[in-house]
């Protein structure tokens, strides 16, 4: 028999799994409701979703979903948690936890763009006090390592992002950075930034080439210490971790999320860049790159996780149309424009999804599967897949080269069946598709072919 301790720490090799995430904003009184909404992305290559409050329907919705959630303290909240610890654990009590495990949070947001969005109002020291207190709530329960406590900045809070080589934060925000980027790399929380490539050509459009702004493969803008950017927001990305490194941190490891980052489809009189045609170029190209794991220049191995800004078009959002015009689907569930979010193994077999469109074959009640997440590490999905069909008593002979799901022979079809047939044997509890992140189920038939996925 395989020692317990020997299973455990198969299960446990899973690293920060690195995908497409995407950001779920409500400000609009036309929007599907939230289990819809969840349901639908179970069927798509998404497999994060961040949220700027703590929508008790949305957390609910996306409970048993194997997709992982970022919620938020939103800013007017900032200032009550900074006062101790006793009241960052209050707020949790109250918002997250009844919610956990059944809805796998992640992570929480201490406010938006917090240090730049009034700065006469908001006092910068009561965002690190905010997140010091949250995270020492987090510790006491247990959750520290579970639930990382970041803040999302806006690129305000540069002093200038090009060249990127030597950017640096704003002179007036350098305390407060140097204090935020130091609790990043103790907690290991990533830094977040939200970066929009399509302002920046909006206000400069002489001086910006619109395909470098739109990710295109241009001849590249070269940067004084040889880095050789072909697209804007790597170039963006890079700027901020010089001013990290400029603060001293050079030598210590803080990841970079891209929190928010999109295109408008719409916007006043004007935005001559704001079209569907430009927008689906440019999201496109995003979840490409989401999808590539690829670093930057200055940083070719360090992968970025980056959330597409947004899912819905909001009809009640404040400032110019195009604000209100950022969404992939409209308010109705119409797809905007056409952006492939489908992913072959999650459900559905690779269907083309919109909220309107009738799923044929997506059942729901009691049949669900498990698979694994699309942009699990090949070497964690081989020691789940080796656990599977070893210690894990999964009868792995389908998957075989005589079996009828052995093609398409990719390792992430095999780990997927391998993982559905461990799920369906042990009760279909949740926690036998979690596999420490790397599981999704699903309510999607991943059958095809002849290739038959067991459920119970």
């Amino acid at each position: 028999m395989v020692p317990l301790s020997v299973i455990l720490s198969i299960l446990s090799l899973v690293g920060h799994v690195h995908g497409v995430g995407i950001n779920y904003g409500t400000l609009g009184n036309n929007l599907p409701p939230p289990k819809k909404v969840a349901q639908l992305l179970q069927s798509t290559l998404i497999d994060s979703v961040k949220i700027y409050d703590t929508n008790p329907a949305i957390l609910e919705a996306f409970s048993n979903t194997g997709i992982d959630l970022i919620v938020a303290v939103e800013n007017h909240h900032v200032a009550n948690i900074s006062s101790d610890t006793t009241a960052a654990d209050t707020w949790f009590t109250n918002h997250v936890l009844p919610f956990i495990p059944a809805t796998s949070v992640v992570g929480i947001a201490v406010g938006n763009e917090y240090l730049t969005a009034n700065p006469d109002q908001l006092e910068a020291n009561l965002l690190v006090r905010g997140m010091q207190n949250l995270h020492g709530a987090l510790v006491a329960r247990g959750l520290g390592r579970k639930i990382k406590v970041t803040t999302p900045h806006s690129m305000a809070v540069l002093a200038s992002s090009f060249p990127p080589s030597t950017s640096t934060f704003a002179t007036n925000l350098v305390p407060t950075m140097t204090d935020i980027v130091g609790f990043l790399a103790d907690t290991g929380a990533p830094f977040m930034i939200n970066a929009y490539p399509y302002f920046a050509y909006r206000d400069n459009p002489g001086k910006i080439d619109l395909e470098y702004a739109l990710l295109g493969n241009t001849s590249g803008v070269h940067d004084p210490k040889g880095y050789v950017y072909s697209n804007m927001l790597d170039a963006q990305i890079d700027s901020v971790r010089s001013a990290i490194s400029a603060l001293g941190f050079g030598n210590r490891r803080v990841d970079i999320t891209v929190s928010e980052s999109g295109w408008p489809s719409k916007g006043d009189q004007g935005e001559v860049a704001a079209t569907p045609e430009n927008a689906r170029t440019y999201n496109t190209r995003l979840i490409q790159r989401g999808n590539s794991n690829k670093g930057t220049p200055m940083r070719p191995k360090d992968k970025i996780e980056l959330f597409v800004f947004a899912l819905f078009n909001e009809n009640k959002k404040a400032g110019g149309a195009s604000e209100r015009n950022f969404g992939l689907f409209n308010g109705d569930g119409s797809k905007v424009y056409d952006v492939d979010l489908s992913c072959q193994f999650c459900s559905n077999d690779g269907a083309k999804l919109g909220f309107g469109e009738k799923i044929s074959g997506l059942s729901r009640g009691p049949s669900v599967w498990c698979v694994a997440k699309p942009h699990a590490e090949d070497d964690v999905l081989q020691s789940v897949l080796d656990f599977c069909c070893g210690a894990g008593g999964v009868d792995c002979r389908e998957i075989s080269e005589s079996g009828d799901c052995f093609g398409p022979d990719k390792l992430h079809a095999h780990a997927s069946y391998a993982m559905n047939a461990y799920y369906q044997m042990h009760g279909r509890n949740y926690w036998n598709c979690d596999f420490k992140g790397t599981g999704l189920v699903t309510f999607g038939d991943p059958s095809y072919g002849t290739c038959h996925y067991p459920q119970q």
